[in-house]
């Protein structure tokens, strides 16, 4: 046995040993040390990759991106990576055991001469290189060149009538397509990259997607129009949903299996592939969110049958989380779809992860915020509040802020964390509604007619359905520069704020009332000159009879089932907010 069989016999045995190391550990790295192990590997992966489409192996039939990994892809694009290695792998495969069975032993690991590194090996007969790697992250290997790479369809063309070699490994299952055996030979000349059967194929594949389309389109809004004359909203309303995406998706998912039938290649096949891969996420996404939008309709009708208000507030923050969700999710699948490696970009997103919490410390603080006021429910939609300089009605509870409908019809978006952090005045939690008015009543009023007024005042705040009866005030305050003032303070039991407002009409017009029944004038926020003697004049001011028995009846007559106690008003007046 030769020196040179021993070495080629030992290169072979450790280098089988690397295949089941790299069978236990799929990390191991490829052996392309020099152009023999190169061409080993590659050999050694395509074989295994051809037992694995026989068998249907996943496992096995993985072994092709080892034997990508022995070209020279540096300078192609990840999107055209992935396919155009593979491609040449196959490619290649067909063409070498078409025109030469190996032999290992003939492929040199190191130059002939000493002291010199061996640069490049073409395989003999062919235009096939393996050429040492000078630059980049893989330089110091031994890989299919460049120029090999590119070439591989032409030489495959070349040989491709050409039967297997005895001994060899019979290719890589690859076969033309149908087009491609079929065709005229006037179709197979190339106009715009493209042979001119390939631009018919697509025109038709195109033309025929659309068809598609046209009769998906028709079952399905034949289906719509049946579920608009069943009595089931939600099926009407899910059959809305599918009718817009289904149609695309159907031609989309027929152009996707159907490309590969014309035979593409390199940078043209990558392209087409990408942008049906994207296009058929797109439409999924767009199904997805459309039928959330039918789940919210349907969680907002479940919540409006409930008594809380929570679960109100509740489902348009869901809705929103999952709108969010499912278009962050389905994004990084249609990036993952593509062949761009989503955890390595979500790797490199961690780079910047501090500025980014720096820039996002307010959002985050907002959506705390919006937490707090949900569980803590200082407020709730629909409520009236004051906070700060702010004053309406919480109209949305969001993630970042809550919109306030103010009562000049304007809209207000306050930040969560500061509704969370600062003082809001609930209005609508009230359980009474204030009354503070003062009465001035003019000097020259009599004590026994200002004191049955005061008694008036009272029994119409008593015969009033909607004041608190244990605790209200009706005194005599004080003297005021043109008035003997009265304090009313009452309180009020309304459902809102529109009621409030009639129900404190009604007692103020009672009082209006009262003062013209028992001839009590009220003061004018002036001074007056009274004049009580004037020659030849009679007194201005006429003394009082007192009655205090007919002034006492009046003031009895306002209270609760009295004949002039109207609590409600004569009649006359209707609030606006209660004509039909």
């Amino acid at each position: 046995m030769s020196k040179s069989f021993f070495c080629v016999f030992v290169s072979i045995f450790f280098f089988a040993a690397g295949l089941a190391a790299a069978e236990v550990n799929p990390l191991a790295p490829v052996k392309t040390d020099n152009p023999r192990d190169t061409m080993m590997t590659f050999m050694e992966s395509m074989k295994k990759y051809k037992e694995g489409v026989e068998k249907g192996d996943r496992v096995l039939m993985g072994q092709i991106d080892r034997a990508v990994r022995c070209f020279d892809l540096e300078q192609t694009s990840f999107l055209e990576y992935q396919q155009k290695g593979r491609e040449s792998a196959i490619l290649l495969k067909e063409v070498i055991d078409r025109v030469i069975v190996i032999d290992y032993e003939k492929i040199p690991v190191k130059s002939d001469i000493p002291g010199e590194k061996l640069l490049r090996w073409r395989l003999k007969g062919t235009e096939i290189t393996i050429t040492l790697q000078k630059e980049g992250d893989r330089a110091g290997e031994y890989l299919f060149s460049r120029d090999t790479s590119h070439r591989v369809r032409e030489f495959y063309d070349k040989v491709k009538h050409l039967p297997y070699l005895a001994g060899s490994g019979g290719g890589a299952m690859y076969s033309d397509t149908w087009f491609e055996e079929n065709v005229p030979e006037w179709m197979r000349q190339k106009i715009f990259l493209l042979y001119i059967w390939q631009w018919a194929a697509i025109f038709i594949i195109i033309l025929s997607g659309f068809i598609i389309k046209l009769f998906v389109k028709l079952f399905v809004d034949t289906i719509k129009r049946i579920s608009e004359k069943s009595k089931g909203i939600w099926l009407k309303k899910i059959a809305s949903a599918f009718s817009g995406p289904t149609s695309w998706m159907s031609a989309a998912v027929f152009w996707f299996l159907t490309i590969r039938m014309l035979g593409l290649e390199g940078f043209t096949l990558t392209l087409v592939t990408v942008l049906i891969k994207i296009s058929l996420s797109a439409i999924f996404l767009w199904l997805v969110y459309r039928l959330l939008n039918v789940l919210s309709d349907y969680f907002l009708e479940l919540a409006k049958k409930t008594p809380s208000t929570l679960d109100d507030q509740l489902v348009p923050i869901l809705t929103k989380t999952m709108r969010i969700f499912v278009i962050i999710f389905g994004s990084l699948v249609a990036v993952q779809n593509i062949g761009i490696n989503v955890m390595s970009v979500l790797a490199g997103l961690g780079i910047g992860g501090l500025a980014f919490a720096l820039a996002a410390r307010d959002m985050v603080a907002n959506f705390f915020g919006s937490l707090m006021i949900l569980f803590d429910g200082p407020f709730q939609v629909g409520d009236w509040i004051i906070a700060g300089k702010s004053e309406g009605t919480v109209e949305e509870i969001g993630f970042r802020s809550t919109k306030i409908r103010t009562f000049y019809n304007s809209v207000i978006s306050i930040p969560n964390a500061d509704l969370a952090t600062n003082a809001v005045d609930n209005m609508g939690k009230r359980e009474y509604r204030r009354i503070r008015t003062v009465l001035g009543i003019t000097y020259d009023t009599p004590p026994e007619k200002f004191e049955a007024f005061l008694e008036g005042i009272k029994n119409i705040i008593k015969a009033n359905p909607y004041t608190r009866k244990d605790y209200f005030h009706v005194v005599f305050n004080g003297y005021g520069d043109s008035s003997l003032e009265i304090l009313l303070y009452a309180f009020l039991k309304v459902p809102d704020w529109s009621t409030e407002l009639v129900e404190k009409q009604n007692i103020f017009m009672e009082i209006l009332r009262l003062a013209a029944e028992l001839g009590i004038d009220f003061a004018f926020p002036t001074q007056s000159l009274h004049i009580e003697t004037f020659p030849e004049k009679e007194r201005v001011r006429k003394p009082w009879q007192k009655d205090v028995d007919s002034v006492r009846e009046k003031a009895k007559r306002f209270g609760p089932g009295e004949d002039l106690s109207k609590p409600a008003g004569l009649g006359i007046y209707t609030p606006s907010f209660r004509e039909k």
